[in-house]
C-alpha cells in the first residue's frame, strides 16, 4: 500500500490537470475530485437564481444553500447540484464567462474550501484545481503544479471544441484563456500560483502519458522516503 494518501495537482485553465488528475487517481486506486466543477456548479445555481454577479454576499449563500456531490461515472466525474445532474451545463458559455468572477469571492471559497477538506479527509484522494496545494491540501503528500503556455494551451481547448457548439476561434480560445489567467492569478482569495514545494512540471513539449507518468514518480518516490 502507498505511504501517499493526498495528491494536489494545481495549475491554469487547460494546463491538463483535469485528464492528468483521473488518469493518476486510477492508477493508484484513488478518489478523483476536480475542485473547479463545484465552483462552476455554484456558478450554475447563482445564474438560475438570478443572483447578480457583482454582488458577494448573494454568491457566497448560494455557495451555502447549494447541495453539492460528485461521483464516477465510465465517461468522467457527473456533478449534482441539489441532486440534479447537471454536469452537461457546467461547460455552457454562461456559465463559462461568469465562473472566475464567482470564485473570487472569498466567502465562496470559505465554503468551497470546507466541502473540499471533508471530501479529502474521507480517504486517499488526488484532487485538482487552483489552490490545492496552497490552501485545500496545504500539507498534501505530493503537489505538482502544471503549466504551460498560453498559446498552448489555447491550442489544446480550441482542439477540443472542434465539431461542437462550442466551437469558437483560436484568437477568441487565447483571449479568454489571457482573461482568465489574469483573474486567477490577482484575486485576493487564494490567488493561482504554484505551492512553496510544488514540482512545477511544464507540459508544453509533453503527452498526458508523459505528465501522468512524473506525478506518479512523485508519489513513489514521496512513498519511498517516508
Amino acid at each position: 500500500m502507498p505511504t501517499v494518501t493526498t495528491i494536489a495537482i494545481d495549475g491554469p485553465v487547460a494546463s491538463g490537470k483535469t485528464v492528468v488528475g483521473r488518469r493518476v487517481a486510477d492508477a493508484l486506486g484513488f478518489r478523483f475530485l476536480d475542485s473547479g466543477a463545484m465552483y462552476r456548479a455554484v456558478t450554475l445555481a447563482a445564474l438560475r437564481g438570478g443572483a447578480l454577479l457583482a454582488d458577494d454576499v448573494a454568491l457566497t449563500a448560494c455557495a451555502i444553500a447549494s447541495e453539492l456531490s460528485l461521483g464516477d461515472a465510465p465517461e468522467g466525474t457527473r456533478v449534482l447540484l441539489d441532486g440534479e445532474d447537471v454536469t452537461d451545463e457546467l461547460r455552457g458559455p454562461e456559465v463559462e464567462g461568469a465562473v472566475s468572477r464567482v470564485a473570487a469571492v472569498a466567502g465562496v471559497r470559505h465554503v468551497l474550501v470546507e466541502k473540499q477538506q471533508a471530501v479529502a479527509a474521507v480517504g486517499a484522494i488526488v484532487m485538482v484545481g487552483r489552490d490545492i496545494g496552497t490552501v485545500v491540501l496545504a500539507d498534501a503528500d505530493v503537489k505538482a503544479y502544471l503549466q504551460a503556455s498560453v498559446e498552448e494551451r489555447a491550442k489544446r481547448r480550441h482542439a477540443e471544441r472542434l465539431g461542437t457548439n462550442k466551437e469558437t476561434s483560436l484568437e477568441a480560445v487565447e483571449e479568454a484563456l489571457r482573461s482568465r489567467d489574469h483573474i486567477d492569478s490577482n484575486r485576493e482569495a487564494s490567488p493561482l500560483r504554484p505551492a512553496e514545494d510544488a514540482v512545477v512540471i511544464d507540459t508544453d513539449s509533453l503527452t498526458i502519458e508523459q505528465v501522468v507518468e512524473r506525478v506518479l514518480n512523485l508519489a513513489a518516490e514521496r512513498s519511498g522516503n517516508a
